[in-house]
């Protein structure tokens, strides 16, 4: 696989590859960020969480609209408007599913694995009905094009380093969040303890929905990401789904640290194997050699003590 190269060109090839993979560790680290938040504090296997990634590449693509039909001279500046839309948009939409679905189904994991799956298709058809069955793309704003020359066989693209610098923000956002705030200290003290948390006085059903809100709002960020890796369909989501699972859990469940190297470890990988192979082999080599790591390590790469 590596002999018809020089150790020069191996070298190129590793680092542009790392770099093609900054999207792609960006979405999975945005989705596995919403998935491992609402995983990791209620048990909730949602398996609509792609649905809702979706839901903001929809909005992307109608703010990316919306300005160019109306706001040209401002479409330059159009992706950071859609990036607060889709996660307004997939924020409120998780909270109405908790209220509405999901607070009937708590210590009942696997309810709530055949509820959201249901909830999945359903939200699949409302797209195919109010967005149409082809898939669409978003127009980047010019500046987003084209990439930076650092060497002559190593280029950068600008959208990726866009994009890793976001997720970079909102990773940290999120840490102040859960780890500073008074909202995330209840929240931790929910995940730790449910029962003793409710006895001092919290909320625990008003910190569960805004949990879920916040985990599905970062996913409808993360679909804004999705719109330059690929084009949005339907059932786009649903060919991540099983990505982000294996995120969370090789990561370790509710781990901050733990999603964000595992994400990166996947990511680079996959990137770095699908130049050498069909991108097929490329997710049968990393997922095997994840299932061989996780019977080692079953508790994942970095498992949280959470009091029982």
């Amino acid at each position: 696989m590596f002999g018809d190269y020089s150790l020069a060109d191996l070298s190129s090839i590793f680092v542009m590859q790392g770099f093609a993979g900054l999207i792609l560790f960006s979405v999975f680290v945005l989705m596995a960020l919403g998935l491992a938040i609402i995983f990791g504090q209620m048990g909730v296997i949602n398996m609509a969480h792609g649905e809702f990634m979706i839901l903001g590449a929809y909005m992307t693509w109608m703010t990316s609209g919306f300005f160019q039909n109306y706001l040209p001279s401002l479409f330059s500046g159009y992706f950071f408007v859609a990036m607060i839309v889709a996660f307004v948009a997939a924020g409120a939409l998780g909270m109405l599913v908790e209220w509405a679905l999901i607070r009937h189904l708590y210590k009942r994991p696997l309810d709530t694995l055949l509820a959201t799956w249901g909830l999945s298709l359903i939200l699949q058809q409302a797209y195919r009905s109010i967005f149409g069955a082809r898939e669409v793309g978003v127009e980047l704003p010019e500046w987003m094009m084209g990439s930076w020359q650092v060497t002559d066989s190593i280029q950068i693209p600008i959208n990726g380093m866009f994009v890793m610098a976001l997720t970079i923000l909102i990773t940290i956002a999120v840490a102040y969040i859960l780890y500073k705030s008074r909202w995330g200290k209840q929240v931790r003290a929910v995940v730790q303890n449910r029962a003793m948390a409710g006895a001092v006085g919290i909320n625990t059903e008003k910190v569960d929905r805004y949990t879920f809100g916040l985990g599905c709002g970062i996913a409808g960020v993360a679909g804004s990401a999705f719109t330059m890796i690929g084009s949005t369909g339907p059932t786009s989501g649903q060919l991540y789904i099983v990505d982000t699972f294996l995120v969370v859990v090789f990561g370790g469940a509710a781990s901050l640290f733990g999603t964000i190297a595992s994400a990166f470890t996947i990511s680079q990988a996959r990137s770095t194997l699908e130049f050498f192979l069909s991108g097929s082999m490329a997710q049968v080599i990393t997922l095997l050699a994840i299932v061989g790591i996780l019977m080692l390590r079953p508790q994942g790469l970095f498992a949280l003590k959470v009091r029982k």
